[in-house]
């Protein structure tokens, strides 16, 4: 019994781990004029943080204002990506 508790552990440690997101696969981080920030990773996609340090929802297609006035488009909505990239510390990653 014991030998199939550590193998669904096993199993589920792996599973787990595959999920997790890659630091370096973050391309560029953009501060908005709100406070937010918003993530670009390597892929084209986009995920956002709000002011507070939270994963956010953000629309895609949305048109944000940069710190700088710069104007970008949020392509994808990574929320799930961003939340690991902020907690991942807390989840041993």
């Amino acid at each position: 019994m014991l030998k199939k508790i550590l193998m669904v552990v096993a199993i589920s440690s792996a599973a787990v781990s595959a999920y997790a997101v890659d630091h370096t696969q973050v391309k560029q981080s953009i501060e908005l004029k709100d406070g937010s920030t918003v993530y670009i990773f390597k892929d084209g996609k986009m995920g956002m943080e709000d002011k507070v340090g939270r994963a956010t929802y953000m629309e895609s297609g949305h048109v944000m204002e940069t710190k700088d006035g710069k104007k970008i488009i949020m392509n994808g909505n990574e929320i799930w990506r961003v939340d690991e990239l902020l907690h991942s510390n807390h989840r041993g990653g």
